[in-house]
């Protein structure tokens, strides 16, 4: 089963896909009026039978919910939440680990964010 993780923000939604149990972040999308085009791009590219979308607490919960409404209207997969308070942090950590220098930073946090949120599920 091919599995993808969002990690919505405001501006940008980090991505990334498990296949075959192999988790890899993908890149960053805008969250703009192209989001929900450029989703199913990414799905039909990867095959994804299941959708996993962080849900954090508090005001920002909200707005996830509301966009997981979109997601469900637009794109016929199961999608469900998953918990994902500290996965930014935990994603920082990785990337301060694996990286030298914070050239990319803002460009791939937020798809390690999303790969946390999926090695979530799969433990």
């Amino acid at each position: 089963m091919n599995l993808m993780a969002l990690d919505y923000g405001s501006r940008r939604v980090g991505l990334a896909v498990s296949i075959k149990s192999i988790i890899s972040p993908l890149k960053t999308l805008k969250n703009d009026r192209q989001l929900i085009s450029s989703l199913k791009k990414e799905i039909d590219q990867y095959k994804i039978d299941k959708i996993y979308l962080g849900l954090s607490e508090g005001e920002f919960a909200r707005l996830t919910l509301i966009f997981l409404k979109k997601l469900r209207k637009n794109i016929d997969l199961p999608i469900e939440t998953v918990e994902e308070s500290v996965s930014t942090i935990e994603a920082d950590q990785i990337f301060k680990q694996n990286q030298n220098q914070k050239k990319g930073y803002k460009d791939k946090i937020d798809s390690i964010a999303a790969a946390v949120i999926l090695r979530r599920v799969q433990v």
